[in-house]
């Protein structure tokens, strides 16, 4: 029995952070433009988008998980200034709720398994989570970083990087992303369905944060038909 877990997050507002904030993040961005303004205006545009990226400049609005044994799943997500309430669809359950409360949740279930899966998780989810837990003074239940090789694992918890397995470890250069191995191995891409990871920070601030959660809830469809794929056809 294995959890999926994928999570979604927005940056904050370049500027409501202080000033002296903004000048550590930018500062990179003057010695590389130099006087080229243009360079300097696409740079600093591709910072404010990127704020999403770290638990520094970033908060999580939806955290989703899927029981791969049960076939059911659980999303986690941030509706502010709207009173929604818990939803189904499918095999999901949708929980509207603060930032704080979704990493309570989040690590209250994942006690009860020892087996994880994510793609990309041990670059950016895991520490996201464990980062911004520690903002709200919570506890992580589980080391989601511990021991990145499988052949190191023996009756212990284990996380499953498909980003990982199916680079072999950074062996092959290019990478891909999600998206690429869906469309190599047959499966449906939850770019397919015409949101990207991308649209995430225009969504939330559109208040649709309902599409938001049922984005995430794709993610974790495909990551756990490709972990299927992984087992059946890589894992040695």
């Amino acid at each position: 029995m294995a959890l999926i877990f994928d999570i979604e997050t927005i940056g904050y507002k370049f500027d409501e952070m202080d000033e002296t904030t903004k000048s550590s993040l930018t500062r990179w961005i003057k010695r590389e433009a130099g006087d080229n303004q243009n360079k300097y205006n696409v740079l600093f545009e591709d910072l404010k988008e990127g704020l999403g990226f770290s638990p520094l400049t970033g908060e999580i609005v939806a955290i989703g998980v899927y029981d791969t044994e049960k076939g059911k799943g659980v999303v986690y997500y941030q509706s502010p200034d709207i009173t929604s309430q818990e939803s189904r669809q499918e095999n999901f359950i949708f929980k509207p709720v603060t930032e704080a409360e979704m990493l309570q949740k989040f690590w209250q279930g994942v006690r009860n398994y020892q087996e994880f899966v994510s793609f990309n998780g041990r670059s950016f989810d895991a520490p996201f989570l464990m980062l911004r837990s520690a903002v709200h003074k919570i506890k992580p239940t589980v080391n989601l970083m511990a021991r990145r090789y499988l052949s190191s694992y023996q009756q212990d918890i284990r996380h499953i990087d498909l980003m990982d397995q199916l680079t072999f470890y950074g062996a092959v250069r290019r990478r891909g992303n999600l998206h690429l191995y869906c469309q190599t191995f047959g499966i449906q891409s939850p770019k397919d369905r015409g949101i990207t990871g991308d649209d995430v920070q225009r969504l939330f601030e559109e208040k649709k944060y309902q599409e938001i959660a049922e984005y995430n809830s794709w993610d974790l469809i495909a990551t756990f038909e490709l972990y299927q794929k992984w087992l059946k056809y890589v894992k040695m």
